[in-house]
């Protein structure tokens, strides 16, 4: 049973979706978003250092007594066309306290003024970014919510095709893997799901993708070769209409002998750790656990 607290986000969530009802510019559901997460205060001790990636804006957010040579590269969600620093910083925060990384977060560039593969391209190349910089590979995790997350598994499959050495593992949060919407859950789950709407779901993904088919598996990894990808953490809620987006990822992913480690989160939505209730802090811990078990592993090994 959901907690007291994400009864009342619920409700929050109903009731700003339901403010958005018949706006219909891309600039003002920007700025929804931004009000509706781009004033989260964070915790005292969280330090952000804003900075750019060859021209994109960027933040390192940190907890206190973070490991340096560890990063996370997140890559903020919105359907590739809305979000912000301003409306990930909160998130980024308690992930970084979480797994004991820096968490770099990037301003890459959205739909429609910018096209696939421009996120793509943004993504990788804050990664190679990274590594330049004299980051190792085996001490970067890379992930991201909804379109973020698809962007990630985009990103890691670029860098593969590329020959680029890969992170240490993963971390996908309600990942959007399917942009025709075929998944089962998108109408099972649409009289549950609080915030996202078929239909609108559907619709969006043309100003992401062009005229570009939307089974490529940039943008639709469900349909992806993901043999040698990292290994994987995917959290999702039972009452999102992307449910099956995360499912079939993981039959995929698994069925291509990737490590899969998966969870289905009751009575949540999408994307619910970014909301101030116990089960995001219960997520985000479990997340934090997994990342810090796969870095130490892979620093036991080198050692060896």
């Amino acid at each position: 049973m959901a907690s007291k607290e994400a009864i009342a986000v619920r409700q929050r969530l109903i009731e700003h979706v339901s403010s958005q009802t018949g706006r219909s510019t891309l600039q003002e559901a920007r700025d929804g978003l931004e009000k509706l997460l781009g004033s989260i205060p964070l915790d005292s001790d969280i330090k952000v250092e804003k900075f750019s990636v060859e021209g994109m804006a960027a933040e390192w957010i940190s907890a206190p007594a973070v490991t340096e040579e560890r990063v996370f590269l997140y890559l903020h969600g919105g359907a590739y066309i809305v979000g912000s620093l301003n409306t990930h910083r909160d998130i980024a925060s308690k992930l970084s306290r979480a797994t004991g990384a820096r968490v770099l977060v990037i301003e890459y560039r959205l739909a429609p003024e910018n096209p696939y593969p421009a996120a793509m391209e943004d993504a990788v190349k804050a990664y190679r970014w990274l590594t330049s910089s004299g980051v190792a590979p085996e001490q970067i995790v890379i992930g991201g919510d909804s379109a973020g997350g698809g962007l990630t598994l985009a990103t890691l499959l670029s860098l593969r095709e590329a020959g680029d050495k890969l992170p240490a593992a993963a971390v996908l949060l309600s990942p959007w893997t399917d942009m025709e919407g075929t998944g089962a859950s998108m109408e099972a789950r649409a009289d549950y799901d609080p915030w996202l709407d078929p239909q609108q779901s559907r619709q969006t993904p043309v100003l992401y993708l062009g005229s570009l088919d939307p089974r490529h598996p940039h943008v639709s990894p469900i349909y992806a070769d993901l043999q040698g990808l990292p290994p994987m953490i995917i959290h999702v809620g039972n009452d999102e209409i992307l449910l099956d987006d995360s499912v079939r990822l993981v039959e995929k992913a698994r069925a291509d002998g990737v490590d899969v480690t998966f969870k289905i989160w009751d009575d949540m939505w999408h994307v619910f750790q970014q909301f101030p209730i116990p089960e995001a802090k219960q997520s985000i811990e479990e997340i934090g656990a997994y990342v810090i078990q796969k870095l130490e592993q892979i620093a036991s090994k080198v050692e060896r």
